[in-house]
């Protein structure tokens, strides 16, 4: 098919042209004396990226799947009590890698459409005054669901409790796109992958870790040996990593840090959120329901709800086959009813109508009782209005 297949995933997302440019390079010496300039910066703009003055960033050349394994081995002892609020799928992958690493997982069900109860995790710390629970693992952006969590909300419900568990913070497909604080708002691991909003290819977990995490990696019993971040902060602060990193990937997140601060932190927060609520917009348009319970609703992805007659997934195929682009599908309880839009990494308003647009010829193709061309004009008004 002609053209380009568009990405309208919430991941991998498209690689701008200067990232993939810069990451076309010869291999080159990562023991030399100059790897340092390369990798040193990186790891002091990522800190910029988490918003940590105080926290230490890290680069693995591995997954965001592997960074909740990092968390969980590098600062907790076997058998100790973590606590998970299950609300989609990878809030649900999370907790069953930590039963599956031998740590005792308490885990709390809701409803597939909103986050973190913060009331009812307050009330949960309360109760447990021997302080059991030794880590929070709070997901910020559930992907699957297109829900976001109040992470600043967890802190608070954390001190009112008292309570001096770490907290972990999945943030996958939220961070470099969504506002995050990790200073600010008291996180003690931020989890994040080289796909979504850093624009890159899959393959680099991007961590950062409070020094209260990083104390505690002193007392850690869990077995560890490639994920071991004390072997990554000892050669790190020499420049140097202890295994052999993934040059190509390091040149294109130089050159992707350099975009996001370009923009400035807050634009790229205020350009997902345009890009995301013209999508709302045009869904409201279509007369469909977003899974996302009000409140709670993503800027990266909005997972949408088709009638019970309709199956998401002609949807989807009809739109990679005859459209040329690429939906996320729905996960798990949602497989079938729901299909995904994602609106993250190096988007604009006019690719974004470009992804509603095939939507909307998809969902006339497969029998959807919409107007051809609501959703579009929902989405364009929207646009037009708030451009600057």
């Amino acid at each position: 098919m002609a053209g380009r297949n568009h990405l309208y995933i919430p991941g991998p997302t498209n690689v701008p042209n200067e990232v993939l440019n810069a990451m076309h390079i010869a291999m080159e010496d990562h023991r030399s004396p100059i790897f340092p300039q390369l990798l040193t910066p990186l790891l002091q703009d990522l800190k910029k990226i988490f918003r940590t003055e105080t926290g230490q960033a890290f680069i693995f050349p591995a997954t965001g799947t592997a960074g909740w394994e990092i968390a969980l081995t590098n600062c907790l002892n076997p058998g100790d009590k973590v606590l998970i609020y299950r609300f989609g799928q990878f809030s649900h992958l999370w907790a069953e890698m930590a039963k599956r690493l031998g740590f005792d997982v308490e885990i709390h069900q809701e409803t597939w459409g909103k986050g973190i109860p913060l009331d009812k995790l307050e009330a949960r710390l309360k109760e447990d005054s021997k302080h059991e629970i030794k880590a929070i693992l709070a997901t910020h952006n559930e992907t699957a669901t297109g829900v976001t969590s109040d992470i600043a909300g967890v802190r608070k419900a954390m001190d009112a409790a008292k309570h001096p568990a770490l907290m972990f913070v999945d943030g996958v497909s939220s961070i470099a796109s969504i506002d995050f604080r990790m200073d600010e708002w008291g996180v003690d691991g931020a989890i994040s992958g080289s796909q979504k909003g850093f624009m890159l290819p899959a393959g680099g977990a991007f961590l950062a870790f409070s020094q209260k995490a990083l104390k505690a990696t002193e007392t850690s019993t869990y077995p560890r040996c490639f994920l071991d971040l004390r072997d990554q902060m000892n050669t790190n602060k020499d420049g140097y990593t202890p295994y052999t990193p993934n040059l190509p990937l390091l040149y294109g997140l130089r050159k992707a840090l350099d975009l996001l601060l370009e923009e400035g932190l807050d634009n790229v927060y205020a350009r997902h959120y345009r890009l995301a609520e013209g999508t709302r917009k045009a869904v409201a348009a279509w007369g469909l329901k977003q899974c996302a319970h009000p409140g709670f609703e993503s800027n990266t992805v909005t997972a949408v709800i088709v009638p019970e007659d309709k199956d998401a997934r002609h949807v989807i195929s009809t739109a990679f086959s005859k459209y040329n682009i690429s939906l996320g599908a729905g996960l798990s309880e949602l497989a079938g009813k729901a299909f995904r839009i994602g609106h993250v990494g190096d988007m604009n308003d006019v690719s974004m109508l470009g992804a509603i647009a095939g939507v909307e010829m998809a969902l006339l193709d497969n029998g959807f009782d919409i107007k051809a061309g609501s959703g579009v004009a929902a989405a364009i008004e929207y646009y037009r209005a708030t451009a600057k």
